[in-house]
C-alpha cells in the first residue's frame, strides 16, 4: 500500500477511538465539492449536469472549513467539478491543513501547472489526478483530445516539485485487463506515488448510461487485472492508495455491506444524503445528516440504485472497519495477497432492496428558483438605488 505512514498511523488511531467510544458510525473522509463547474464534460460524469445558475455557484472558504469542523474526519478530499477552477481553493486548503488533515485534491490536471505556484509540498498534501487509462483510454473518456498529455505533464512537475502525486483511475464495462495492467505499469515508471482506482457508478443524469459496470463485471475485472500484477513493463507491485481489503473485495472474495455514512459529502446544496454519489436529499448541518439519515433505506441489497455499487466511497471505510473488527483476518489477505481465482464470494442479496425513486430534480429547481430570487432581489435593490 502506498499510504504514508504518518497518514495511516494517525487515521489509525482516529479509527481505534471511535471504536473504543462505541461509535457505529463515523467519517473517515469528508468528500468537499466546493463547485460543480468543470473545464472537461465527461460523458460518465453526472456532476456537470446542472443549469448554469448552479454551476455558478462556489461555497466560501469559511463555509467549507466549517464543513471540516463539523465532520470532524481526518482525511479532505476536495472534489468538484473541477476544484482548482475555484479562486480561494489555496485558502481551503491551507485551512485544513491547519487543522492537521490530510488532504487531497481531485483534478483533472488541465490547470495544475498553472495553479502549482499556490500550493506548497507538505506531509499532509496530495494531488489526485484523474487518468482513466492510456492515452486513447482516457481522452475518449473525458471526450477531449490531448488531455492525457497534458496530465502526464503536470504530474511529472508536481514531482519534480516534490509533491506527493497520486492518480484515480475510473474503470468502465469497455475495460480491458491486459490494457488497465499496462495503463498501471505505465504510471508507476512515471513516478507516481499511489494509485486510487474504482468502478465507474451509474450517475443517473450522466450523458452516457451505457458503459457503467455490474458487480459481476467489476470482479471478473479486477482479476484479470490483479492476474497481470508483475507481469509487465514493471515488474515489481502496484502501489495503491487503498486498503488491501477494498481491492480484495473489488476481485470478489470479500463480502461487504455499504457504509455510506464513511465518505460523508458537503456540496451547495447542502450535506448530500446519503452519499457521495447519490444524492436524493440534503442536510443542513453533519450533524443532521448522520442523525436523521435512515441509512437502513439504502446501500446495495436495500435500494434498486446502489445494486451494481462497489465504488470506494461506499465501501473503502466497510473495508477499513472489517480490518478493525478482524485484523487476523486482515492481516492473512495482505500476507495471501489478492487471489484471482475460484470461487467468488457470496454477494449481497438482492431479492428485498425497494424500487428507485427518481427525486434528483427536486432539490435543484428548488434551487435555482432560489438564486433567480436572490438574483431578482439584487436588482430591484440596485434600480431602486437609481
Amino acid at each position: 500500500m502506498s499510504v504514508p505512514l504518518n497518514q495511516a498511523l494517525r487515521v489509525g488511531a482516529y479509527v481505534v477511538k471511535q471504536h473504543l467510544m462505541g461509535r457505529k458510525r463515523y467519517p473517515l473522509v469528508l468528500m468537499l465539492e466546493p463547485l460543480f463547474r468543470c473545464n472537461l464534460a465527461c460523458a460518465g460524469c453526472g456532476k456537470i449536469d446542472y443549469p448554469p445558475e448552479i454551476l455558478n455557484q462556489r461555497l466560501s472558504v469559511e463555509e467549507c472549513l466549517q464543513a471540516v469542523d463539523e465532520c470532524g474526519a481526518p482525511v479532505v478530499v476536495l472534489a468538484g467539478g473541477e476544484p482548482l477552477l475555484h479562486k480561494e481553493l489555496d485558502q481551503i486548503v491551507q485551512g485544513a491543513i491547519a487543522r492537521k488533515k490530510f488532504v487531497i485534491v481531485c483534478t483533472n490536471a488541465l490547470l495544475l501547472e498553472k495553479k502549482m505556484d499556490l500550493f506548497k509540498p507538505s506531509k499532509w498534501f496530495s494531488w489526485s489526478v484523474h487518468l482513466d487509462g492510456g492515452r486513447p483510454e482516457h481522452d475518449e473518456a473525458v471526450c477531449q483530445e490531448g488531455v492525457y498529455e497534458r496530465a502526464v505533464a503536470a504530474i511529472a512537475e508536481s514531482k519534480r516539485r516534490g509533491f506527493r502525486t497520486i492518480i484515480n483511475t475510473t474503470l468502465f464495462n469497455t475495460a480491458k485487463p491486459d490494457k488497465v495492467a499496462t495503463f498501471f505499469d505505465d504510471v508507476m515508471a512515471l513516478g507516481v506515488d499511489g494509485i486510487s482506482v474504482s468502478p465507474g457508478y451509474a450517475y443517473e443524469r450522466a450523458p452516457d448510461q451505457q458503459h457503467f459496470l455490474n458487480r459481476t463485471r467489476t470482479k471478473e475485472l479486477f482479476r484479470g487485472i490483479f492476474r497481470r500484477q508483475g507481469k509487465g513493463s514493471w515488474k515489481g507491485k502496484w502501489a495503491f492508495n487503498q486498503s488491501s481489503m477494498f481491492l480484495d473485495f473489488l476481485a470478489g472474495n470479500q463480502t461487504f455491506h455499504c457504509t455510506p455514512w464513511g465518505n460523508p459529502t458537503r456540496n451547495y446544496f447542502g450535506w448530500q444524503r446519503p452519499c457521495y454519489l447519490l444524492g436524493e436529499a440534503y442536510a443542513s448541518s453533519f450533524k443532521e445528516l448522520m442523525e436523521t439519515t435512515d441509512w437502513d433505506r439504502y446501500g446495495t441489497g436495500n435500494y434498486e440504485k446502489c445494486a451494481d455499487c462497489m465504488v470506494h466511497s461506499g465501501y473503502e471505510a466497510s473495508a477499513v472497519v472489517e480490518t478493525m473488527r478482524r485484523p487476523w483476518k486482515a492481516l492473512a489477505q495482505v500476507m495471501l495477497g489478492i487471489r484471482t481465482d475460484g470461487p467468488m464470494a457470496p454477494d449481497v442479496p438482492l431479492d428485498r432492496q425497494r424500487p428507485a425513486e427518481y427525486v434528483f430534480s427536486r432539490h435543484v429547481e428548488t434551487a435555482v428558483k432560489r438564486v433567480r430570487a436572490q438574483k431578482k432581489t439584487a436588482e430591484d435593490v440596485a434600480d431602486a438605488a437609481d
